[in-house]
Parts: C-alpha cells; structure tokens; sequence
C-alpha cells in the first residue's frame, strides 16, 4: 500500500517536472521567436531609412541639378542680352562720332566767318541745360548737418571719407564735348538714390543730370564700392576679432564660441521675364494677398550688426537652408574654417555641426525654454541689423527699377554702406525705423547632426544650472 502510494507520488512529481520543463521550453521558444521578430522589424526599420535616405540624396541632388541648370540657362540668357546692349551702344556710339563730325565741321565753317567766338559763352555739344540747385546747396560747407545727414543717412564727415576712397575708381576726365561729372555729385547720385528709393525721374531733376546718366552713375558707383570698399569693410573676421566677437556674445546670452548671428531676408522685385515660379515668394503673397516676388539676401553680422558674411541673389521660392546650403558660409564651414564656432540661426536653420539654432519641438522642458530665450537674444542682433539696412536704404523696401542681373552689386553695396554707417556710428533716424517681417519655414530635416544635438542639450542645461538663462519663460 505504502509502496503504490510511493509510486504514485512519484510518477505526479514527474508530470509536475515534465510541465515545468514543457512551459519553460515554450518560454524560451517564445523569447527566441520574439528577438527573431525584433532583429527582422530593426532590419526592415533599417532598410526603409536607408531608402529613405537614398530617396532624399536624389531628390536633393535634382534639385541641386536644377537649380545649376536653370542658373545657367539665366546667366545665358543675360549674356546674350549683354551682347546685344553692347551692340547696340556700339551702333549709337558710331552714329554719335558720326554726328559730332559733322557738327564740329560746321562749327568750325561758322567759326571763319566770325558767328561764333571761342569764350563767348556758347552752350558744349550734348549738353542739356538742366538745374542742380539742389544738390549745389547741399554740396556747399555752410549747408546744415542736420539736413545733410537726413538726406544721405550719414554725415558729411563719412560722405566724404567714401569720395575719397572711391575717386581713383570712379573719377573721369573732362572731353572735348563736355566737363566730366565730379566724384563727390556721382557718389552723391548713387547714396541718395539708394537712401530713398526715389525713381530715376526725381533723382534726375535733384542733381540736374540725364535719367539715363543717373541708372549709370549708380551702376558704376555701386560696382565701385563692391570692388574697392567689400574687401576692406565687409570681411570674415581674423582670429584676434573672432575671438572679441565669442566674448561680447558670451556676454550677451551665455552662449560660448559664437562667431556670428545669421538671418536671411527678403527684397521686392518687379515679376521677372524668365523663371518667374524661381522668384514667387509664396509666404509673402498669402501673408499680404497680394503677388509678390523677390531675391534673397543671408547676412552674417558681429554682435555690433556689422555684416561679416553676405550671400545675395538666389530666388525668393528657396527656403533658408537652402539659400544656407548654396551660400560660401556652407562651403567655407564644409572647409573646416568654422570648425569649434557657431553660428545662430533661426528656426528656418537646420542644426548642423556648426549652426546652432532653437529648439522647436512642442512641450519644451524649462531647460529648452531657457535655451530658446537666450538664443533669441543673439538672433535679434542679426535681426535689428537687417531692420536697420533696410531702413537706412529704403529702396531695398520697394521694387526696384534695377534689372535682375544688377541687383546683387546694387545689394552688395547697400550692404557695405550699411557697414561703414554702423562702424562710424551713424545714428538711424527713430522716423525711419522698420519692423521687419520674414516668414521663416522649418526645413525638411532640422536636425542633421547627433554631435551637435548633444552638444545643444550641454549648452542648454549649463545655461539654467549656472544662473545663466533667463525667467521669461516661467
């Protein structure tokens, strides 16, 4: 009895054994499948990124394409333009000689027979009688400050130091048909017509010259500056001023190794003729319902908004990256020139290993909040700079008369003028003070760089444990 009872507990310990061994084996198969599953969902997950991945670098390559493409085929078509101007005048410059011969023949058939005496006052050939009285006043050393700075936005102190700069460049010689214009009127004609946007026909009556003379003077004063005054005022900053410019906005925001503030706005321009879809900015037609194109202008700026790095010209459909992608900032920072440095974006920015920029995810922490307002610090000198060259120059409010092709050199000097005013501390008139508008639009991938989302986050947490960030936000 004793024995069954013994077999029977026995032959039970064994069923229990035998389950415990059957769950602990379907356990294990269980888990096994589960880390298969997994391995083969991370291969898929992996896959489709790759793919995705590829599927961007090809779409970005045929944008890239097409973009070098059609910038060919524009630069073409303005070659071709160029030449038929060149022969144009070429013909009208002929056709003139032609009859200035002729004239000064009969001039001189008239001068035999005594009608015409040299001195006696007669009027030069080509020459219209026009009156300057205006530009005469201001041209005149008792002429008030006050009213001369209000007209060229800046001072006869500064005027002066850019005629001076600019009269080997831009000074002619008179001709036998008449006396050459002076530097300081054909500065004058440039400045005031980019301080006031005024068409061609006013400047014209204001200094009392031709509206064909006018577009050239400030044509070739604009070209003049950019070639003679950007390298010497517009310019990446050498080691000793990088690093004053790390301490003045360490000391603005808290932020280290900040070399430069960055913000791209935009400039009105007349409908172009070709690729007009290259040039429609779409957010300022919907914000202002009305139709509107425009070029692009990227500036870089120390913390005194002086211009460090300009990118000037790409159409007005190109969102900032990237306008930021094409720019020589790109291929300079792709050179491991700004390598250790930042540069602060906006959130039309993406953040890269050398671009720093906003956090714009939503539900923010109060350590990313903190970041957000200190960065916008830094962003608003860049800002107000771009608020100031616009207001200073106010043609680069309105649309222009100056043709596409044209505009980066008209850009380029407002850029430099805007650099000198700022370097002389010339005061903005509080009357002619903007609030500038750019609709910024976050980028197809914003985040292009582990190294630099790491090194955002150390930032951010120093700046609100250190005291460093402010309470805005709180």
């Amino acid at each position: 009895m004793n024995d069954r009872k013994k077999r029977r507990k026995k032959e039970e310990d064994e069923e229990v054994k035998e389950g415990k061994k059957k769950d602990l084996t379907e356990i294990i198969t269980s888990l096994l499948l589960l880390e298969e599953q997994q391995k083969r969902d991370q291969e898929e997950w992996d896959r489709t990124v790759e793919e995705e991945k590829q599927m961007f670098q090809e779409n970005q390559k045929k944008k890239t394409k097409a973009m070098i493409d059609y910038y060919s085929d524009f630069q073409t078509y303005y070659n071709e333009l160029e030449d038929m101007d060149h022969r144009r005048r070429k013909r009208c410059n002929s056709a003139s000689a032609t009859t200035a011969a002729a004239v000064s023949a009969a001039g001189a058939s008239e001068f035999s027979d005594g009608s015409v005496k040299p001195g006696s006052g007669a009027r030069r050939l080509w020459v219209k009688d026009r009156s300057k009285a205006w530009w005469d006043e201001c041209n005149k050393p008792d002429f008030p400050e006050e009213e001369f700075k209000k007209a060229f936005r800046m001072s006869r102190k500064t005027f002066d130091m850019i005629c001076e700069e600019l009269n080997s460049v831009v000074a002619k010689e008179d001709t036998m048909l008449r006396a050459a214009i002076p530097v300081r009127q054909r500065v004058a004609v440039c400045v005031w017509r980019l301080a006031t946007g005024e068409p061609l026909r006013l400047v014209s009556k204001k200094f009392g010259l031709g509206i064909s003379t006018c577009h050239k003077l400030v044509l070739e004063v604009c070209s003049a500056i950019r070639n003679v005054m950007m390298p010497k005022y517009l310019q990446w900053p050498d080691d000793e001023s990088l690093r004053r410019i790390k301490d003045e906005f360490e000391s603005i925001s808290g932020i280290p190794n900040v070399a430069g503030s960055m913000y791209t706005t935009h400039i009105p321009i007349i409908a172009p003729k070709i690729s007009v879809a290259a040039y429609f900015n779409r957010r300022h037609t919907e914000r202002n319902q009305k139709t509107s194109y425009s070029i692009t202008v990227q500036g870089v700026v120390d913390p005194k908004g002086v211009f460090t790095d300009v990118c000037i010209g790409w159409p007005g459909s190109m969102p900032d990256d990237q306008v930021l992608e094409k720019s020589a900032l790109s291929q300079r920072a792709n050179g491991g020139l700004l390598k250790g440095v930042w540069i602060v974006g906006g959130t039309g920015y993406p953040l890269m290993d050398w671009v720093m920029v906003p956090y714009t995810q939503q539900h923010l922490t109060w350590t990313q909040h903190a970041f957000n307002e200190k960065i916008g610090e830094i962003q608003r000198v860049s800002k107000d700079a771009f608020a100031r060259l616009k207001a200073r120059w106010c043609c680069l409010q309105k649309r222009t008369e100056v043709k596409l092709q044209d505009l980066p050199v008209v850009l380029g000097a407002c850029c430099v003028l805007h650099n000198i005013c700022e370097l002389q501390e010339e005061e903005l008139d509080p009357e002619l003070r903007i609030d500038l508008v750019d609709d910024e639009m976050l980028p197809e991938i914003p985040l292009r760089s582990t190294t630099s989302m790491k090194a955002r986050d150390a930032i951010a947490h120093n700046l609100l444990h250190h005291g460093l960030a402010g309470t805005a936000f709180l």
